[in-house]
């Protein structure tokens, strides 16, 4: 077995000597602990028994060497080309969706070399019948690896147990739905950013004053997954914390800006001891955008996701805040762990929360995602 391992330079072996060079073999890793190459071999592609003690030995020396896989001859090695389909939103630029998209293509451009392929197949987020007709597409598309962004909680769970049946190991981004067979989440904890949305707005608004909550229309039965798990930690928190103000609810079209003036205006006009506001998605805007033209600086408002049209109004002050999930990184991490389940055997862990972050106009230019 000659393989390289790459590490970072010549170190001091465990039996004597030095390694120089800019690669260990399979065959020096064994001289240095002490076993046989074919137990090297063994442990390090995870594919036959390996003794505690011999295990303990070998990670030792790969510990010593700064041992990094050279995953270009492995996966060269396997004759074997692996396809990644990433199931998302289509987006214009600026919007939330595209950050995930450049996480995903950065993972693409970096797995190319290991004979990785990344496609994109695109739905519309606010049309249940778009996402089933984008996993209609699935089979034709001969994928070993599938990257599913939750919005439709029955769609998604109908999608996952079709991979399951076939055998297709599959990631969530977005929003993690429990109990089925993913192969990992990757995003931030919807509840608790809920519950951090509920908190701001009391904080700012105090005990009392009604708040509005803005929902998207959406086609078909089910809404966002993530925007309803927020929506239960908002409404968990308010009800834990005891706060007097009642809870006032608008649908807003995306795109009809007529529409939603006119829904806004009728309900603030109802409803006038409204003191704070949020939209559980990335579309804060909407709401921020109708306070600044109508001079409404009263009402305290707290979104999701930092695109250019939400921290413009943060830095305005008609956003009091937005709570970022990373999506570049979720879309990134998630491509990448697949690659690793392919090439390396490497198992993910099953759930990996992103950092919920907190922006307000005083800390947000120095934010690095």
């Amino acid at each position: 077995m000659a393989e390289d391992i790459r590490h970072n330079g010549g170190v001091p072996a465990s039996g004597g000597g030095a390694v120089a060079g800019g690669a260990v073999r399979i065959v020096d890793i064994a001289r240095m602990a002490g076993v046989s190459a074919g137990t090297v071999d063994r442990f390090i592609h995870n594919r036959g028994k390996v003794s505690a003690e011999n295990r303990r030995k070998i990670q030792a020396v790969l510990d010593e060497v700064g041992y990094r896989p050279n995953l270009v001859a492995r996966s060269l090695a396997l004759k074997k080309h692996f396809h990644i389909v990433a199931v998302i939103p289509s987006f214009e630029p600026g919007q939330y969706w595209e950050a995930m998209a450049g996480g995903i293509d950065r993972a693409a451009a970096e797995l190319a070399a290991y004979n990785v392929r990344v496609e994109r197949l695109a739905f519309d987020q606010y049309d249940r019948a778009s996402f089933d007709r984008a996993a209609a597409a699935l089979p034709g598309m001969e994928a070993d690896g599938v990257l599913i962004a939750t919005l439709f909680n029955n769609s998604v769970t109908a999608l996952s147990r079709e991979l399951d049946n076939r055998g297709v190991p599959y990631v969530y981004v977005d929003s993690n739905i429990e109990g089925g067979g993913q192969l990992a989440y990757f995003g931030t904890h919807s509840y608790d950013g809920g519950r951090i949305a509920a908190r701001l707005l009391t904080e700012h608004t105090g005990a009392r004053g009604d708040l509005l909550v803005a929902r998207l229309e959406r086609k078909g039965r089910n809404g966002s997954h993530q925007g309803d798990n927020r929506r239960r930690g908002f409404m968990d928190y308010l009800r834990e914390a005891g706060r007097a103000g009642v809870v006032r609810e608008v649908v807003l079209r995306p795109g009809d800006a007529a529409h939603n003036d006119a829904v806004l205006d009728e309900a603030l006009a109802r409803y006038p001891d409204v003191s704070g506001a949020v939209l559980f998605n990335s579309t804060c805007y909407l709401l921020g955008e109708y306070l600044q033209r109508r001079g409404l600086t009263h009402i305290r408002l707290v979104g999701y996701d930092l695109i250019a049209r939400n921290t413009a109004l943060l830095h305005e002050g008609v956003v009091t805040a937005l709570i970022g999930q990373r999506p570049e990184a979720q879309g990134y991490e998630a491509v990448k762990a697949l690659a690793d389940y392919f090439i390396q055997k490497k198992v993910p862990a099953p759930v990996n929360l992103m950092p919920i972050d907190i922006l307000i106009k005083e800390n947000i230019r120095y934010y690095r995602p």
